[in-house]
């Protein structure tokens, strides 16, 4: 069972959904309007909880999680609050998974913290080195709270428009009128320079010593394959890609059962340290 609690990092509050048994993996969501932890992982959470412990916290400026006073969103505080809150939940080895905006945090902690950072999946992942702001991304920053918004956001997103449901809309457009306030400041206009923020060097990509899985979707058009994904093969001493077709932006949604085998099967592998107990 998954349950969210509140957890103080350096002074201040951070939301989490916490739950499962045995090694860690931390979770981090992606930077749509709207997104918190148990908002883009829950389902895979509750499947991934027999066996792992999972940690999926919202991100400073996400969800319940403020943004530090005096401090203001962006690649160096994301990591930063993503490695104290694993040192505050005493957790000292750990696998991350990161989707989007998240991938690329899971990469710079990766970099950051090698000596705790066992394996990444980095899931659509942003970070590439010369990754371009897509006409997609930058509308998806830009859409505003409300069911209009979050129609049109959850079609860009998605490469199956049937999953594009009144209900789905409905629970998107509440969450992003939630944090509307918040998000306001995280990404606005110029939104190129919120990419080259999230973009991470060639020298701190040689620095990621764990093993990384990259999972992305064919038609991802957020942050397309061609120059999202395909660029960190150059630059990642030990990686693997898997494409699923027929998927845009979300592959644990669109692809779900897939997506959990596909992402237990790397956390499973002995040499990663990451065998459940």
């Amino acid at each position: 069972m998954t349950a969210l609690r509140t957890v103080t990092v350096d002074g201040s509050p951070v939301q989490v959904l916490e739950g499962g048994t045995g090694p860690a993996v931390l979770m981090l969501h992606g930077s749509g309007p709207g997104t918190t932890g148990s908002g883009a992982w829950a389902p895979t959470a509750q499947a991934l909880g027999a066996s792992w412990r999972v940690v999926a916290p919202d991100q400073a400026g996400f969800g319940r999680t403020p943004v530090p006073t005096g401090l203001r969103g962006g690649l160096r505080l994301w990591t930063e609050q993503a490695a104290a809150l694993m040192d505050a939940l005493g957790i000292e080895h750990y696998a991350v998974v990161g989707h989007s905006m998240g991938g690329a945090v899971a990469l710079a902690l990766a970099a950051a913290r090698p000596q705790q950072v066992t394996g990444v999946v980095a899931v659509s992942t942003m970070g590439a080195p010369g990754a371009p702001l897509s006409a997609d991304l930058d509308a998806l920053w830009a859409a505003p709270a409300g069911p209009l918004g979050a129609r049109d956001m959850l079609s860009r997103l998605l490469f199956d428009q049937a999953l594009v449901t009144d209900s789905a809309v409905e629970a998107r457009a509440t969450a992003m009128r939630a944090g509307e306030a918040a998000f306001a400041s995280l990404f606005p206009p110029p939104r190129a320079r919120w990419v080259d923020d999230l973009t991470l060097s060639a020298q701190t990509l040689a620095a990621v010593r764990a093993p990384v899985l990259l999972v992305h979707g064919a038609e991802d058009r957020v942050t397309p394959l061609g120059t999202a994904a395909r660029p960190l093969l150059e630059h990642l001493a030990d990686v693997r890609l898997h494409v699923f077709g027929r998927c845009g932006h979300v592959p644990a949604i669109e692809h779900p059962q897939e997506f959990r085998e596909l992402l237990s099967c790397f956390l499973r592998r002995p040499a990663r340290g990451l065998v459940p107990g």
